[in-house]
């Protein structure tokens, strides 16, 4: 049996808007919109991983806060989790750093005026149903 992957996204929120970013790679997802995140290494928690993907990704500080309910497939063997997470004070602004090309904080009324990649559609219900 093939042991399962756990990649972490990231509802990062600054007040009451979600961080979504475009990703730029690769080409089969280029365009399309994520939470952002990425895999967990082996022997890390998906909160330090989380935190580390953040500062890779984007440059900043955050601090995971609440597992969003729920798990959704990828790609065999690899699996999505979604934490909450904000930003820590003094962190510097997003920036698209790796894999995106843009990045949009979204309010509740904007969340689908982005075409989100397939997992992360449900995630975003998921996270809805928690927060609103």
């Amino acid at each position: 049996m093939t042991e399962r992957i756990v990649v972490v996204g990231a509802a990062l929120f600054d007040g009451d808007h979600l961080l979504a970013a475009r990703r730029s790679a690769p080409p089969a997802l280029a365009g399309r919109w994520e939470l952002p995140g990425g895999k967990v290494e082996r022997g890390e928690t998906p909160e330090a991983a989380l935190t580390r993907e953040l500062q890779e990704e984007l440059g900043v500080g955050a601090e995971p806060m609440t597992r969003v309910p729920g798990e959704w497939p990828l790609k065999p063997p690899y699996v999505l989790q979604v934490w909450t997470a904000r930003l820590l004070p003094g962190s510097p602004t997003p920036k698209p750093l790796q894999d995106h090309d843009e990045l949009r904080w979204l309010t509740q009324d904007e969340l689908w005026d982005v075409n989100w990649l397939d997992q992360d559609v449900e995630a975003i219900h998921a996270l809805t149903n928690l927060l609103f």
